[in-house]
């Protein structure tokens, strides 16, 4: 045998048993599964969405997916743990470690949120679950709630970071207004899903921003922030 013929039968061997290890990976085919997943519950909501549609999408056999999965329930669980607490944390947590003042990084979060068309009809998949799932799943519940709990203690966190900086008024409280901005965002994404309108969107984003700049410190007030903090005050 030479050695060209060798190498030759070599190299294939070794292309055959990459292809099996990527076929066979375990952990690609669940992320594949969860990702399709969420994209079908966000789709359809959790009750309607189709196991079989997953696994189309997927190309992956019910045996597989029941073994990553032991029921639809654990799939949709690990849909919220694995992939919408991620999403908060991506879009509203981690931006809350940059450097710059308090209310302008959360203006800056606010604004930085999806406002596409298809992102505003389709809704926000945490409160979506939320809606759907809470009043009939308790352990649904109790992962949505999570997340939620989490999100306003980031916020609240933060305020209180800021009020020790002096850029964030000092008769704000924090936990109030953390569970406010959260319920204004939420507020105006179901307002807007429900009209299946991106321009009601636009307009909560222009007010969740003006009550933002009420939150600030009177020596941090910028030209405009008077009639901003007229308009929509802080304080409950």
């Amino acid at each position: 045998m030479t050695f060209k013929l060798l190498t030759y039968i070599l190299v294939g061997m070794l292309r055959v048993h990459k292809k099996k290890r990527r076929f066979r990976d375990p952990e690609r085919t669940r992320e594949r599964l969860l990702q399709a997943a969420f994209r079908e519950v966000h789709r359809s909501g959790f009750q309607s969405a189709g196991i079989d549609t997953i696994l189309a999408a997927t190309n992956v056999t019910k045996g597989a997916l029941y073994h990553h999965f032991d029921s639809k329930e654990a799939l949709g669980y690990a849909i919220v743990e694995e992939i919408i607490a991620k999403l908060v944390r991506d879009r509203w947590l981690r931006p809350l470690l940059s450097d710059g003042q308090t209310v302008d990084i959360l203006i800056g979060i606010v604004r930085g949120l999806p406002a596409r068309p298809a992102d505003v009809r389709a809704g926000c998949p945490l409160l979506n679950l939320a809606q759907e799932m809470s009043a009939l799943d308790e352990p649904f519940r109790k992962r949505l709630e999570r997340i939620f709990l989490a999100w306003q203690d980031g916020i609240a966190t933060f305020l209180r970071k800021g009020q020790s900086q002096g850029t964030v008024r000092r008769n704000l409280n924090p936990d109030e207004a953390a569970s406010f901005l959260v319920a204004m965002v939420e507020g105006y994404g179901s307002l807007a899903k429900n009209a299946q309108d991106a321009k009601v969107w636009e307009v909560g984003i222009a007010n969740i921003v003006g009550w933002l700049r009420s939150l600030r410190a009177p020596r941090q007030s910028r030209p405009g922030g008077r009639h901003a903090t007229n308009r929509v005050q802080g304080k409950r």
